[in-house]
């Protein structure tokens, strides 16, 4: 939805480098506090820090197709209670989007009932099919102005194809970002980590190094067509190491880690609770660790939530037939807190650049991720950074309740979040 406008004086705020300051929001614009008339709305920011609206690199939103599980209404309201400004929604959609027109209608759901920003992905081969590339050059000079393309969900095995469509999308500075799994290694079975846990559980196993090897083969490729590569997802030490290395090549690779991998592990596997069923599947703490020491020195540039909203029917079967996937909009700051700023692996600073700034570069989305400055945007989120709470699956803003983070106690720091000056969630 288009949001209204009005006059808002946020006072007191302290933005992510320590200083305090008053924010006055004029026509979805911030604006000189000294200019806001009397009588303006206000609210009271002491003890809240005031950050840019934070930006998802990687959320599912299921309309069309399956709004059984969530529609942009829901997910867009999800993204506005964990203080999301702007969310990429991926091309798994049906009919998938794969052509300007698709695209263009994805759009037209966002502006009419979105609670933030909708930019739109398009997938990389026609039907998510591996074998011909979709509409590229049409989807980036349509109305979505698309500049993200993804078959997120399958992976584009076909070393040639992945040539040509990073080949095609540098013309235009796209960028295709890669669900990496090697249908070999990982096939549609593999469901759990390759370890003694998956052994034990008798699962199909989903090796770290499917996802490593295809990680490889596309930074090279990317080196060869001089284009833009991004890895989804990034869950193991492996693919840490082979993305640390394309860096130092120079090679224009980007990356993103979920909330999900930087905190839950194999182990929950074990009680065959489907919430816990995603792709790549969780990780061993080895692993763990490797994504989070990546996420604080820079090697993973941002965080991207992979919320994957499922009907309670296509969670309800046993681990290995059922869908795969958990919610992370909501919880997603709540956990980059908990295991990064808590800990004292990342600063506010750091903070804002991978949740926010990263993200919007990396789609070159222009109204997001910039400075709370007279002038920009009024993109804001705000946030109590000592609340705490344990999380209610039931209280989701999400249609659908597969969240992996129920009954757990983590920070519950969103308190306002602001689209173009308009309050789309309150505490």
């Amino acid at each position: 939805m288009t949001p209204t406008t009005g006059n808002l004086l946020i006072t007191g705020a302290k933005l992510a480098d320590g200083t305090t300051t008053d924010l006055f929001i004029a026509d979805g614009k911030l604006a000189d506090p000294a200019s806001a008339p009397a009588g303006t709305q206000r609210l009271d920011a002491d003890g809240l820090l005031a950050l840019p609206g934070l930006v998802d690199s990687h959320t599912h939103l299921r309309q069309p197709g399956r709004e059984d599980a969530e529609t942009v209404d829901t997910g867009t309201a999800a993204a506005a209670r964990g203080g999301f400004t702007c969310v990429h929604a991926m091309a798994n959609l049906t009919p998938v989007t794969d052509t300007a027109e698709a695209a263009e209608y994805v759009q037209s759901l966002g502006e009419r009932d979105g609670h933030c920003e909708v930019r739109v992905v398009g997938a990389v081969t026609k039907g998510l099919g591996g074998e011909e590339l979709s509409e590229l050059g049409r989807m980036a000079n349509s109305k979505a102005a698309v500049r993200v393309f993804s078959d997120d969900g399958k992976c584009v095995s076909d070393s040639l194809v992945m040539r040509r469509a990073l080949t095609y999308v540098k013309s235009f500075n796209g960028v295709i970002a890669q669900h990496s799994q090697d249908p070999r290694l990982a096939g549609p079975n593999a469901c759990c980590h390759e370890s003694e846990w998956s052994g034990r559980l008798g699962l199909a196993g989903w090796p770290s190094q499917a996802e490593s090897v295809i990680v490889a083969r596309d930074v090279q490729l990317a080196e060869l067509t001089d284009s833009r590569i991004h890895v989804c997802h990034v869950s193991t030490a492996e693919s840490v190491e082979v993305i640390r290395w394309a860096k130092k090549r120079g090679i224009k690779v980007t990356t993103e880690v979920t909330p999900h991998h930087l905190l839950l592990d194999t182990p929950l596997v074990a009680g065959y609770d489907t919430t816990f069923k995603v792709n790549p599947p969780l990780r061993t703490s080895e692993h763990l660790e490797a994504v989070r020491e990546a996420l604080a020195d820079g090697t993973i540039e941002m965080v991207g939530t992979d919320h994957a909203p499922h009907a309670r029917q296509d969670k309800d079967h046993p681990f290995d037939v059922a869908l795969p996937g958990m919610l992370g909009l909501e919880q997603a700051l709540a956990v980059v807190m908990e295991v990064m700023v808590n800990t004292g692996r990342m600063d506010w600073p750091t903070l804002v650049e991978r949740m926010s700034y990263a993200p919007a570069r990396y789609s070159q989305t222009s109204t997001q991720g910039r400075p709370l400055a007279i002038g920009e945007p009024a993109n804001i989120t705000l946030v109590d950074p000592n609340a705490r709470a344990t999380v209610d699956a039931e209280a989701s803003r999400s249609r659908s309740r597969n969240n992996p983070y129920h009954g757990r106690e983590l920070p519950d720091p969103i308190v306002a979040t602001i689209w173009r000056g308009r309050i789309t969630y309150q505490r």
